[in-house]
């Protein structure tokens, strides 16, 4: 008898974790499913700790495996069947070795969901909607629509990178410029001025010593930039670390809002999979809750799910956290009063994605700009600075002539 810890919730929706012995993870699951709980999950104790540390696989290539698992199940293949032939055209070892292992689990008697779900590298969205596929007997269905939100998901996102690319090159110049002049080109002049032996004025003494500390210190400067980032990240993956971090971005003038626009868009379109593949709310709420980055909104949706649990609607839940726009929380109570919460929450998600786009070009459209006037104004100071002695040593000779 193995120790499993099970992730349920009763009739009233309240989420708890207990653990428990027995032979399998299925039997287990049986158990509380025939005694009336949804379980969640089951995962033995060894798991948990080591589960973490799996290797993720990219969403390009989890996508393209579903949308072939998918065609095979459709063609009418069994699905441990499916599974052992894309474990066996997988040319990702780490992401094969998880195929495999899922097939042995599925053979073994393990449902499809506990098996995805053991693996600790998938998203929960997924295996929450494998979940649900397979009590609702109908997972191609649920399937396909995970394979839709992640494809707007996923399109979206590239649009929000392509639209950093530029001005992160644009900054990207700007320190390479600025080192190269304070590293290399300052240090020449600086050899020049000590030959000639001039008086220097001091803008051009402070950029000179600029750059003899440069060349002297900057290397144990980068290593000492290079470790505080690396400590940045790691604190930053902390709850404490995260939580300000996302306190603090939320607060930012230009970046606020269009962050909080983004995560509310994501946490409403997951939480319209989750309720169109049928499952309940409160179970829809945390696992959406999980699958979004801000952890201010993470947190204040887990508030909300006790005030659902006491029988209140979600939109005046995500209203009392005082953090969702009201425009969503309208929309949300207009899509529960017409029992349409799901159409409602996708309409949701779509404005507030096509509102975040719209934002971030502006943004990018006015922000370019300052990088170059930024860009311009460094370069054209260091060289002022660097040329101001021999603009004074041309002008004295010029008036001690005849």
């Amino acid at each position: 008898m193995a120790e499993y810890v099970v992730r349920l919730a009763d009739e009233r929706g309240r989420v708890q974790e207990q653990t428990h012995s027995a032979a399998t993870e299925e039997e287990l699951r049986a158990r509380f499913t025939q005694a009336g709980y949804y379980v969640y999950s089951v995962k033995a104790r060894g798991l948990l700790a080591g589960s973490g540390k799996t290797k993720k696989v990219k969403l390009e290539t989890f996508l393209v495996f579903n949308q072939q698992f998918l065609t095979l199940i459709r063609a009418g293949l069994p699905i441990l069947g499916s599974i052992e032939l894309l474990a066996r055209r997988q040319k990702l070892p780490h992401f094969r070795a998880q195929l495999e292992d899922v097939a042995t689990r599925v053979k073994n008697g393990e449902s499809i969901s506990s098996a995805f779900e053991a693996q600790g590298g998938f998203p929960i969205v997924y295996t929450t909607t494998l979940l649900a596929g397979e009590r609702s007997g109908n997972l191609e269905e649920v399937m396909q629509r995970y394979l839709d939100f992640q494809r707007v998901s996923l399109t979206f996102r590239k649009k929000l990178t392509a639209s950093l690319i530029y001005p992160a090159v644009l900054v990207f110049m700007v320190i390479c410029l600025f080192t190269f002049l304070i590293t290399f080109v300052v240090p020449r002049f600086a050899e020049l001025y000590e030959q000639l032996g001039t008086k220097l004025p001091p803008i051009t003494s402070f950029l000179l010593q600029l750059g003899k500390e440069a060349q002297s210190y900057g290397i144990y400067a980068a290593v000492a930039f290079a470790l505080l980032v690396f400590l940045f990240v790691r604190w930053i993956k902390t709850d404490a670390g995260a939580a300000l971090v996302d306190r603090i971005r939320i607060s930012l003038p230009l970046v606020g809002p269009v962050w909080l626009k983004y995560q509310v868009g994501l946490f409403a379109r997951t939480l319209a999979t989750l309720l169109t593949g049928g499952l309940p709310l409160v179970p829809s709420l945390e696992v959406a809750a999980r699958s979004i980055g801000s952890r201010q909104i993470s947190n204040a949706v887990f508030r909300g799910v006790e005030t659902v649990r006491e029988g209140k609607g979600l939109s005046v839940s995500l209203a009392n956290t005082k953090i969702f726009p009201e425009l969503a929380v309208e929309m949300i109570e207009v899509g529960e009063s017409t029992g349409a919460l799901p159409q409602m929450l996708n309409s949701v998600a779509e404005f507030f994605e096509e509102d975040v786009q719209t934002n971030l070009t502006a943004a990018m459209s006015l922000i370019e700009p300052v990088i170059l006037i930024v860009m311009g104004c460094v370069v054209v100071t260091i060289l002022i600075s660097l040329y101001l002695p021999i603009f004074s040593m041309s002008s004295g000779a010029g008036a001690g002539g005849p």
